[in-house]
């Protein structure tokens, strides 16, 4: 799961898309994090049964500390992403989720499913708490001069403290490329943090230029490049190698639902297509575009933007998608209608 800064609109936009994005890589942006979603698990069940769920280590995270995770079925296909979080006031019979509000009532369900005889609630608690985003390499520079110390730069973390003589909660988030961090908090509290956050220098960006940044990491979207519909059912190793792979399994925690598909590949090494980046020429694709080589259906393109980085003369048009291995292995010519395909490692190398 990508935790992604939202559109932002309370503060005047610059003029050009390119500004924002060179706010994300050079300087800082900010955005509210309105699309995302939180889960709170709770009862004295809610460590082994969450562990026995997901992907990950769960009962290795130390207070404040959080990994990210794939939810699978029975047969191993994908049906969610999150990040799950130990409260850094290390409360035994706790712990937080965090994922896209558009998953919320699916993953819900599907957790809800699996409780049987445990002592186990779960609550959607999304609505108790406003976010705001801020994403580029003065971004932890900037937090510290509003009054807010970032106590550590390891991602996947969360730190409580106040503002304003209000509580607030930071957490520094996954990214390749540029620092990210979200700050939680009562609604009112946000509003008074990102006027002040903006008034010193932080610049508000579109969901346009965050979607750029994305696709400049490498990081797949469940639900875009993660798929999970009537005719394609990814696998964890199916998001190798730039995909989630690294950050989402975890091989010796033990059982958990799916585990036994996942354990067979690894040991085996069965899966027939990888996730890619891709820099395109020609005319630029809409999302789904088909991939061919020989002839041959091959691949998907998933996500798809024409970018113009700082300083470039021009831009580069990138891709994200699934492609079969062999197609990578023995290099043949990707083509799609109106333009080609080449693979690139990720994330994009910034000039």
């Amino acid at each position: 799961m990508t935790t992604a800064l939202q559109s932002a609109d309370p503060h005047p936009l610059p003029l050009a898309g390119e500004a924002q994005l060179a706010a994300l890589l050079r300087v800082v942006g900010i955005a509210p994090l309105d699309d995302t979603g939180w889960i709170r698990v709770t009862g004295p069940d809610s460590l082994r049964w969450l562990n026995g769920m997901v992907t990950n280590s769960i009962q290795t995270l130390q207070p404040g500390e959080g990994c990210y995770n794939l939810l699978l079925n029975a047969q191993g296909r994908i049906q969610g992403d999150m990040i799950a979080f130990a409260p850094e006031s290390g409360q035994p019979d706790s712990l937080l989720l965090e994922t896209s509000r558009d998953q919320l009532e699916k993953l819900l369900a599907h957790l809800n499913h699996f409780i049987v005889m445990d002592d186990v609630e779960l609550a959607d608690i999304s609505d108790e708490r406003a976010g705001v985003g801020l994403g580029g390499p003065q971004a932890a520079a900037l937090l510290r001069q509003t009054g807010l110390p970032v106590a550590s730069l390891d991602p996947m973390h969360m730190q409580t403290t106040s503002w304003r003589g209000s509580p607030v909660v930071i957490l520094h988030a996954y990214s390749p490329l540029v620092a990210r961090f979200e700050i939680w908090a009562g609604s009112t509290t946000i509003a008074a943090l990102t006027a002040e956050l903006a008034a010193a220098g932080a610049i508000p960006v579109l969901p346009e230029a965050l979607e750029q940044l994305r696709i400049l990491e490498g990081t797949p979207r469940y639900g875009i490049d993660i798929r999970n519909t009537e005719t394609a059912h990814d696998l964890p190793q199916e998001t190798a190698p730039i995909g989630v792979q690294s950050r989402a399994l975890h091989f010796t925690k033990g059982c958990y639902l799916g585990q036994e598909i996942v354990e067979r590949i690894h040991s085996r090494g069965g899966v027939h297509r990888a996730f890619s980046g891709f820099v395109l020429t020609g005319a630029l694709p809409t999302c789904g575009t088909q991939l061919e080589a020989q002839g041959k259906p091959v691949g998907e393109l998933t996500s798809v933007a024409s970018i113009h980085l700082p300083g470039q003369p021009a831009p580069v048009q990138l891709a994200l998608g699934i492609i079969r291995r062999e197609a990578l292995d023995r290099k043949f010519t990707l083509t799609y209608p109106g333009g080609a395909a080449t693979p690139i490692a990720l994330p994009y190398e910034i000039p």
